[in-house]
């Protein structure tokens, strides 16, 4: 649904130039719990799971069922008791930007549609993320949009997933929906041990297969979901009668009816209940983003400044 706006062009739609300028904005900022210096390269993250990965760990008394090619043949002869090594695997940190482009995200009152937010929201997170040393990558869905772009490391990463955005949102059928549930099937299959996925939607599209999906892929990554809205989803306009478009449909909403503005942000936020319980069931960090709020302010649970950094009023 989207509110015909007064003017064409300004917030309605992904401007690449947008997306790029907010690399200054992500100056002195990085993801949370991203401990790496902006030189240090991809790929140097050790895992908390013990398994037969690429660095050696250490060697400890073979077990049944340990493999004889990782024999530690000499501490083995020293102590006399056969022992086995133990490897770290070293995982890769990445973020998954999977951004919603189903029709009720092209909609908006203040400043900009939510799609446009978002759309610069993953834009901040996707710099940030790469000033850190980290790969980026970006899926979307719904819309009749179904694009991925395979993770990769450095500005030229970053420029490609911006790139993608910008395309999907101008190819983003407003006609055309998918439910959550198939856009996290395509995550899993697109995420690597250690890379983090960040989930942007308005939570309409979320399904109960959705809630049975989540805590698989929580359950292995670190997940964080922003969840866009409008002021006008969460209280109803003064009394009168509004022009909106629904998809391709164009209806007028008398607002004068007292039951229709009662039903309103109820139905708004029932819309959105699904998915933000189950995010709350599984500890997953959930933030509203509205379409005119300054985004590093907003973002600020996600983001680690460094103790360099500007303040930002």
């Amino acid at each position: 649904m989207s509110v015909i706006p007064s003017t064409a062009g300004n917030g309605t739609r992904v401007a690449l130039d947008e997306l790029i300028s907010l690399a200054a904005l992500a100056h002195g900022a990085s993801l949370a719990r991203s401990r790496r210096s902006p030189a240090m390269r991809s790929g140097g993250h050790a895992s908390r799971w013990r398994g037969r990965g690429v660095d050696f760990r250490e060697s400890r008394i073979y077990q049944p069922g340990d493999e004889i090619r990782h024999m530690d043949w000499r501490v083995t002869a020293r102590s006399g008791r056969p022992h086995t090594k133990l490897f770290e695997e070293e995982r890769e940190q990445g973020l998954l930007l999977t951004l919603d482009c189903n029709p009720g995200m092209r909609f908006g009152t203040r400043v900009r549609f939510k799609s446009v937010q978002a759309a610069r929201a993953a834009a901040l997170l996707a710099w940030m993320a790469s000033a850190s040393g980290d790969r980026v990558g970006a899926l979307a869905f719904g819309g009749g949009v179904d694009g991925e772009v395979k993770p990769a490391g450095g500005r030229r990463g970053v420029l490609r997933v911006l790139r993608a955005i910008r395309d999907w949102d101008a190819a983003a059928d407003a006609s055309l929906r998918e439910p959550l549930s198939r856009a996290l099937s395509r995550v899993r299959r697109l995420l690597r041990p250690g890379m983090r996925l960040v989930l942007l939607t308005d939570g309409f599209s979320a399904d109960a297969e959705a809630a049975t999906l989540l805590p698989q892929i929580a359950g292995r990554h670190e997940v964080a979901v922003v969840m866009l809205r409008d002021m006008l989803e969460l209280v109803a306009p003064p009394p009168g009668r509004y022009a909106l478009h629904l998809g391709v449909e164009k209806r007028i909403v008398d607002f004068a009816d007292g039951k229709v503005r009662g039903a309103w942000s109820e139905r708004f936020a029932a819309s959105r209940e699904t998915l933000r319980a189950s995010c709350a069931k599984l500890g997953i960090r959930t933030l509203e983003l509205d379409g005119h709020a300054d985004l590093r302010r907003a973002l600020g649970p996600l983001l680690a400044r460094s103790l360099h950094s500007p303040v930002v009023a």
